[in-house]
């Protein structure tokens, strides 16, 4: 089941790009049939899905593939990785039904996109660290190509910027993965026998250093502070759905390998670094707010504001590793918010990604000082804006809320010096206010004259997206149900 998720995407890659005859909007199409079709296998699994026992994952598939270095495709999920291959199937289907608009050789952009789409799944269901790796390679591939090939402005330099800054950090990834399988016994890169048995435990010099180099990897992708500067111009130079799925999926790589790698892998390493990962989660949750509400520019401050939310994460799973005058609840409690804030900020920014794209089609910038008064002309922007605007400032009823709420309940409580950042929501919230002062209320001026509110492959691209936050935050049991027995696990695994 789970190997036909992660490979039907390719398969009509495929299949679209060996049809260069095929209309464009039958490729449109194409794209979103997959797509959807891909939502509703994901919901089956959701459906059947049992917590599988400590240390097992659920629907497993393994067969042998390098046998010589103990390394097989490897496949399962569980509570940490299931939620994260809803939300990019979640995400990448809002992404074809916005692209329905798209003029632009969609045939070549639906193959790329389904390709980056089995990219990411493969990456959230893998159980191998070559697996894990070869799907997190490609995944920079595809992006490269979707920014160069669709962005606007200097696009190709932001791409080679992004591809170069996500692939040195892939190579210090590759380090700690082959650090990893060289202190294993017997040696292997199987993901759960290396959480069940962790190399290097009792060595602090070696541990710490396979653990930098992994923390190296994940963090450029993440992007924390200061590996974050790709991040800006990658956003603004990249195509709408690129931004989404760039937002929404690609940053989750590094946190989620934070929960299923560096931390039950290196226990003893991830607990020694807990108060080193603490301190770079608030400097990001802090930096980034603060250069957000710097900006004029929408897209470079939901790009930012990404920083600053996944400073939560970096925080939370932080915390987590203080193992000693802290209660196991509230750690679990942490990792259980860091997971929930990753799917949160994935629909959430996906859906701010893809409205500030209906600007640039409209009127070409991204400039708030060029809008104005866009509530008269454009109202269904104007709601799905402002919505989205109070989800990512963590209102309550969101998913931002519930996110937020326990990462700073269980990373306080773990390191009190966590409230640090709490200052962090207040900013994020300001300049959201301050962006729906600036794009939608007073007199319609400058490009909100004659602008076009939102057709109907925008509006169903975005309103799933935002429904979804909205029933995370009325109902959250329904994700945290998942969530929680795996983030149990997780904390045990470092507490040993």
């Amino acid at each position: 089941m789970l190997s036909t998720i992660v490979f039907l995407p390719l398969l009509a890659s495929v299949v679209l790009a060996g049809l260069p005859r095929l209309g464009d909007r039958a490729a449109r199409w194409t794209w979103v049939v997959a797509s959807l079709v891909e939502l509703a296998l994901v919901g089956v699994v959701w459906a059947r899905y049992q917590t599988p026992a400590p240390g097992t994952l659920a629907f497993e598939e393994q067969v042998p593939w390098i046998p010589g270095v103990g390394s097989s495709y490897h496949v399962g999920v569980d509570g940490l990785s299931l939620p994260l291959v809803a939300l990019t199937a979640v995400v990448f289907a809002a992404c074809a039904v916005y692209a329905l608009r798209e003029q632009d050789r969609p045939r070549l952009q639906a193959a790329l996109f389904l390709f980056l789409q089995s990219m990411c799944l493969g990456l959230f269901v893998a159980a191998d660290l070559i697996v894990f790796f070869v799907f997190f390679d490609l995944s920079i591939v595809g992006m490269y190509f979707a920014i160069a090939g669709w962005g606007h402005g200097q696009a190709a330099r932001s791409a080679l910027k992004f591809f170069l800054y996500t692939f040195l950090g892939s190579l210090a990834l590759l380090l700690g993965f082959i650090g990893l399988y060289v202190s294993s016994r017997p040696r292997t890169f199987d993901m759960v026998e290396l959480a069940a048995n962790p190399p290097l435990v009792d060595d602090g010099l070696v541990g710490g250093l396979v653990l930098a180099a992994v923390l190296l990897g994940l963090a450029v992708k993440t992007p924390t502070v200061p590996f974050h500067t790709w991040l800006p111009p990658a956003h603004t130079d990249a195509p709408a759905v690129g931004s989404a799925v760039l937002a929404g999926v690609l940053l989750k790589m590094g946190t989620y390998g934070f929960v299923r790698i560096a931390m039950p892998m290196l226990p003893d390493a991830w607990r020694d670094w807990a108060w080193v990962i603490i301190a770079v989660g608030i400097v990001s949750v802090l930096y980034g707010a603060l250069v957000a509400l710097a900006q004029t520019d929408l897209k470079r401050m939901i790009a930012y504001t990404s920083v600053n939310h996944m400073g939560y994460v970096v925080l939370a799973v932080g915390a987590a590793g203080l193992v000693a005058g802290t209660d196991e609840q509230a750690r679990a409690v942490a990792v259980t918010g860091a997971v929930t804030q990753m799917v949160s900020h994935g629909l959430i920014t996906g859906a701010l990604f893809l409205l500030a794209g209906v600007l640039h089609d409209r009127a070409a910038t991204y400039d708030m000082g060029a809008y104005g008064g866009l509530a008269r002309p454009a109202p269904r922007f104007a709601a799905c804006f402002a919505v989205a605007a109070f989800a990512s400032l963590g209102l309550p009823g969101f998913s931002g809320f519930i996110a937020e709420f326990q990462v700073f309940a269980g990373a306080i409580a773990a390191a009190p010096v966590a409230a640090i950042a709490l200052p962090g929501i207040l900013i994020t919230a300001a300049l959201f206010l301050r962006a729906i002062q600036r794009l939608l209320t007073g007199p319609t001026t400058g490009a909100s004259v004659g602008f076009t509110d939102l057709r109907a492959a925008e509006l169903w691209s975005v309103v799933p997206l935002l429904g979804l936050a909205l029933l995370i935050g009325v109902l959250p049991r329904t994700l945290l149900d998942v969530v929680e027995p795996a983030s149990e696990v997780v904390v045990q695994l470092v507490g040993r």
